[in-house]
């Protein structure tokens, strides 16, 4: 599948982030370690592929692939088959998801659930790591915050693969999976 630069510009740009968790409880990691992003010029099931292909190196274990599933039909989902190929790809990886705070059918497990069959997420399990409730982590060394609370499923896993759609707010900030990580 390949999606043109209209398209591209419409749905917002992907971007691939990997954060690997290697024992809980997580660790804060040193400020002068840096991130390495990947970008692909190109968005297409192969494009994800292979920049999976350079950062799966460090995903071990249980693997949670945390994505913005959509609201009920909504527009800016990433693509299911791309999506599907690469989870493919990973032994024991799950979909993961959260709940959301703003009004929505996704505010509550069961709606969620129901969305996530209406937005056919049905070709692999879909944790919502919030559904038995939250636990607090604390952030070590934290300059604004000193914990965070996250969806208590996440101690379930040991690595994380985020798969992250941009997209602009009329009120500032950025959706996808960005904003309901923590």
């Amino acid at each position: 599948m390949s999606v043109n630069r209209r398209q591209f510009i419409k749905a917002g740009s992907l971007a691939l982030g990997s954060l690997a968790v290697h024992s809980l409880p997580l660790q804060a990691r040193p400020a002068e370690d840096k991130a390495t992003v990947y970008f692909a010029p190109e968005i297409t099931t192969e494009s994800l592929l292979r920049i999976y292909e350079k950062v799966c190196a460090p995903l071990q274990g249980r693997i949670a692939i945390k994505l913005h599933t959509g609201e009920p039909h909504g527009p800016n989902i990433l693509p299911r088959d791309m999506v599907r190929a690469l989870q493919a790809r990973i032994p024991g990886s799950t979909i993961v998801e959260c709940n959301v705070l703003y009004p929505s059918p996704r505010q509550t497990t069961e709606g969620h659930r129901e969305t996530l069959r209406t937005n056919g997420w049905t070709f692999c399990p879909v944790d919502i790591m919030d559904a038995d409730g939250e636990v607090s982590l604390p952030i070590p060394g934290g300059r604004h915050l000193k914990e965070v609370a996250v969806g208590k499923n996440l101690l379930n896993y040991d690595s994380m693969l985020v798969l992250t759609h941009f997209k602009g707010h009329v009120m500032g900030g950025f959706g996808g999976s960005l904003k309901n990580i923590a």
